[in-house]
């Protein structure tokens, strides 16, 4: 089966500049995926060739196996929010999604029912052009779920938002990746991403560095990984062995740096190893990512 984001190689030039260089990664159904770099690093050029706004320069980006012009149905596969999304200041948000439903063949009852899910039902029939920046993310985010489709693709989606407001975000992207759909998210939001991702993806100068299960990153490049139980002095070993780091706590537990906790699974489970525990311990995706990025600059 088809993954339901595939970028595969993905090279784009403008002149003489190289926006994206061989970019390859994807993105699974019941996942969000976190995808971050630094100014300029690539990702909005990423999206807008995911949907068909830029043609790529080599490889391809592909949703559920098809270029998006090639999908039969777009708006009821994927939807998506770039730069804020495009909002007419004169319609209220109400009129803005009536305005596109019909396009989808999308019954209108479909407006009330995101304008409930968005929180915009007491500003539904106030212009647009007065949404604070907070709510004209909430009414893309609506847009963007218009076709109720099983990809979402969201560029910056918390800008703008309030404490109240990113809570709110995280809550809905966690459910709607449990309904089994993919989100594929960019974000300079590290602490955000860190509290919704299960996967990120880290690119710097268009190339990819990492894509990885955000513990599993987190875990190896971080703080590391902690194991406990009766068998960790043979797991230590093993590990220092094959050039893990292995730190010895006085509780008798090891913290395990420079593998993931697959890795490590695999080794206790090749050599029949009990152990009580084993989760990850310290480190943040901030680190991780200014490690990765170097002096790059910030995540955007």
């Amino acid at each position: 089966m088809a993954h339901a984001i595939e970028i595969n190689a993905l090279s784009k030039r403008f002149g003489d500049t190289l926006a994206v260089d061989d970019l390859s990664f994807s993105v699974d159904r019941g996942r969000v995926v976190g995808f971050l770099g630094p100014n300029g690093a690539g990702k909005t050029t990423t999206l807008r060739a995911l949907l068909g706004l830029v043609r790529p320069s080599a490889g391809t980006a592909t949703i559920d196996g098809r270029a998006y012009g090639a999908l039969d149905d777009p708006a009821g596969t994927v939807g998506a929010v770039l730069d804020g999304g495009m909002l007419h200041p004169g319609r209220s948000g109400r009129n803005h999604l009536l305005a596109l439903a019909p396009a989808a063949r999308i019954p209108s009852a479909r407006v009330d029912e995101l304008l409930a899910l968005v929180d915009l039902e007491a500003a539904a029939d106030r212009r647009a052009g007065g949404y604070s920046l907070g709510m004209r993310q909430r009414l893309g985010l609506a847009t963007a779920l218009l076709g109720d489709p099983g990809v979402l693709v969201l560029d910056e989606p918390a800008n703008g938002l309030d404490p109240q407001g990113i809570r709110w975000l995280r809550d809905l992207l966690r459910r709607l990746a449990g309904e089994g759909r993919a989100v594929l998210v960019s974000s300079h939001v590290l602490a955000e991403v860190s509290q919704t991702a299960d996967d990120v993806v880290v690119i710097s100068r268009g190339r990819s560095l990492v894509q990885e299960p955000l513990s599993e990153l987190v875990a190896s490049r971080g703080g590391g990984i902690r194991v406990a139980g009766p068998d960790v002095g043979r797991l230590a070993e093993l590990l220092a062995g094959e050039g893990a780091g292995v730190h010895a706590n006085d509780d008798g537990s090891i913290v395990v740096t420079g593998r993931g906790g697959e890795q490590i699974g695999r080794v206790i489970a090749a050599h029949g190893i009990v152990v009580s525990e084993l989760a990850p311990t310290g480190g943040s995706l901030e680190e991780v990512f200014l490690e990765l990025t170097g002096d790059e600059g910030v995540a955007s």
